[in-house]
């Protein structure tokens, strides 16, 4: 059976359900728009009123598209105006019994036809399902806010969804100008579940101290190309939207990796919400960019390990003088690994910091515990000096970047391993809901497959956390000299 969507019905009019009404309505369907009562319908009206009037301000639609698009949607307070819908949507509160019982009665009330759809982020889809006597015929649709702009939907098909229907919805999505990705039915689904695990990981590093909130925001953002850094957007998601989501993924995995980190259940309870309630991990100021660095007081450098005398000619160009390194002020090890074994060995072991290069623009200062502080600010501003952003942390295996991006990459691989979703899926999916400029699968292709194992035997040596062990599907492909997971048959 191929259903012809024309008529569907968005329940809820809050701003993400006022813009999935406003998506289905510029895509030339028939909208109802339903609400709890007259004031939030009205709330739901001014939300489509002002997003179409800023899409004509900005010239991205005429007056007449938009008087197209208003004139489409019609509102009610009525669930029983969705009786001949051929889709209908939920966009309410992310509270399982409120979605249940909205079923309930959508089972009730719309035709055997039709289609239910939830637009939750994170609860079970199945769950709700079970709620209908049509459960076949229950799938989520998650739209990405602000909906009218973001381009990622993801369909979600249960155990139970009848075969095909998954496909025509997201050949609906196509039509309303959507890049859909289906995937099965787990807590978070692609984007929610990898990157509020990566969120929530750089929570934890900072509550372990590796490095300050700033330098953990600067290294994701400058060193990965990533446009925000964990915390600034932890802040802008909400800190209680959040929280709230790594308490259903941990409901279901129960992975230690998916609890939330203390600090964020920390500031929820203390009403620091983030962007919305005026503060959370940011308190009023913006995320700082890289502090002015003063004069470095060291003169001299010796510079160890694979890549040193590039680095030596950029500091020489500089005014710094090569020394040896037991007469140098500062030595700098060159290493993607802790390097407090070999300040150990060196006559003044305080005068050494580890240095950690990523891309073309930061470096990873690294202390040991023997390094002194003042040996670690001459580094900073040496740093500085040869044109790279410093990102001050501890002597930690992986440092920051890596010890953030190895994990997320390595649940990529769990979540394709298990079959829910696919590598183009995957990569879509944190491109398009994220903002990322690589895919998780195209960033393990640039950096190696053995590297990012090797990297996470590291992180599982030191940390002892079971889910930072290499997934074994990663394992096996190095193993069998695979250079690419795409390469598999």
């Amino acid at each position: 059976m191929t259903r012809s969507f024309e008529m569907v019905g968005v329940v809820g009019l809050g701003t993400m359900g006022a813009g999935i009404a406003e998506v289905f309505a510029r895509a030339g369907l028939g909208v109802i728009g339903v609400e709890a009562d007259a004031a939030a319908l009205e709330r739901g009206r001014d939300h489509l009123a002002g997003s179409t009037a800023k899409a004509l301000a900005k010239g991205r639609l005429s007056e007449a598209e938009r008087a197209e698009i208003l004139d489409r949607v019609t509102f009610t307070t009525s669930l029983e105006d969705l009786a001949e819908a051929d889709l209908v949507i939920e966009a309410i509160p992310e509270v399982m019994d409120f979605k249940r019982a909205l079923f309930t009665d959508l089972d009730r009330i719309c035709k055997p036809s039709a289609v239910l759809a939830t637009n939750t982020s994170s609860l079970s889809v199945t769950e709700i399902a079970a709620t209908t006597t049509r459960p076949g015929q229950v799938v989520g649709m998650h739209f990405f806010n602000p909906a009218p702009i973001m381009k990622l939907v993801e369909v979600i098909r249960t155990v139970t969804t009848e075969n095909g229907l998954a496909e025509e919805v997201a050949a609906l999505a196509r039509r309303l100008g959507k890049t859909p990705v289906t995937v099965g039915d787990r807590a978070g689904f692609v984007v929610n579940r990898l990157l509020l695990t990566y969120l929530n990981h750089a929570a934890v590093l900072l509550e372990g101290g590796l490095a300050t909130r700033d330098a953990i925001d600067t290294a994701m953002r400058a060193g990965v190309g990533l446009p925000m850094g964990p915390f600034a957007l932890l802040d802008l998601i909400g800190l209680d939207t959040s929280y709230e989501v790594l308490c259903v993924l941990f409901q279901e995995s129960r992975d230690r990796r998916h609890a939330p980190a203390p600090i964020l259940r920390e500031l929820v309870t203390a009403g620091l919400l983030g962007r919305k309630s005026g503060g959370g991990f940011y308190r009023g100021e913006e995320p700082a960019g890289p502090p002015p660095g003063s004069k470095p007081s060291a003169r001299s450098v010796a510079v160890l390990g694979e890549g040193a005398q590039e680095l030596v000619s950029r500091l020489s160009a500089a005014g710094f003088a090569s020394a040896p390194v037991e007469d140098a002020d500062v030595v700098v090890a060159l290493s993607r690994n802790p390097v407090v074994e070999l300040a150990a060995g060196l006559p003044h072991p305080e005068r050494l910091v580890g240095l950690h290069l990523i891309g073309d623009g930061v470096a990873e200062v690294a202390s040991t515990v023997l390094t002194s502080p003042d040996a670690a600010a001459a580094v900073e501003g040496l740093v500085r000096i040869a044109g790279l952003t410093p990102v001050p942390c501890k002597d930690r295996a992986e440092f920051v970047v890596d010890a953030l991006v190895y994990p997320y990459l390595n649940d990529a691989v769990r979540m394709y391993d298990s079959g829910y979703a696919g590598i183009d899926e995957i990569d879509a999916a944190m491109k398009l809901g994220c903002g990322y400029p690589a895919g998780p699968f195209e960033m393990l292709d640039k950096l190696g497959l053995e590297t990012v194992r090797d990297g996470l035997r590291a992180l599982y040596a030191e940390y002892r956390e079971p889910s930072l062990a290499p997934a074994p599907l990663l394992d096996q492909l190095v193993t069998a000299g695979v250079r690419s997971i795409r390469d598999l048959p």
